[in-house]
């Protein structure tokens, strides 16, 4: 009876229902059902028979599978480049310091996505970068949006790219896994997109 769930900040859940039977009527395509769950403040449920919260919000999307697929592999491309990007930075910005060969070869051995101060800090990209993210972006926001036949593509990015931003998205577009989005940029930017 007495089943506990806390959230101390604001955050999103995203499952996602593979259906075998249960798919919608009259759609050749197979689609998967996107359910979210989010919370705009601090919530603690003690007990889910008496739990009720004006900032706990939650829904669902029918979205073409083909497309999550599709959107997840440019979403891993993505994060490759900013990995990159980020490694000849770091790179750069070492070399610039006079270190020993030992130090060096640290340096290199280090993988961008294990460092979580780097994961958080503003990526600088150049133009074919950008270029990608606004793609990937604009086609998130037709995926998520109420409205997608008024979506038209990105003109700027709508929060700072961060790896982890981007680790984030490409985790929410896997069909085989769940997550929970926290970044506050980049959950602005996806309740946005539900209303």
């Amino acid at each position: 009876d007495s089943r506990a769930a806390n959230a101390s900040n604001k955050e999103i859940n995203i499952q996602w229902y593979i259906p075998s039977l249960a798919k919608p009527s009259n759609d050749a395509e197979t689609k998967v059902l996107l359910l979210y769950a989010y919370n705009t403040k601090p919530v603690k449920i003690s007990n889910i028979k008496i739990f009720s919260s004006k900032s706990t919000f939650s829904g669902h999307l029918w979205i073409p599978l083909t497309r999550i697929i599709s959107l997840q592999e440019k979403l891993s491309n993505l994060k490759q480049q900013v990995e990159m990007l980020m490694q000849s930075s770091k790179s750069l910005s070492s070399a610039s310091e006079p270190t020993s060969f030992l130090e060096q070869s640290e340096t290199l051995k280090t993988i961008p996505s294990k460092n979580p101060k780097m994961n958080a800090a503003k990526v600088h990209l150049d133009e074919k970068t950008e270029e990608m993210a606004k793609r990937c972006l604009s086609e998130v926001r037709a995926l998520l949006s109420v409205f997608p036949a008024l979506s038209l593509p990105l003109t700027e990015l709508p929060f700072d790219v961060t790896l982890q931003s981007i680790a984030s998205l490409e985790d929410m577009f896997d069909p085989a896994n769940g997550c929970t989005i926290s970044e506050e940029s980049l959950f602005n930017w996806i309740v946005s997109l539900f209303h």
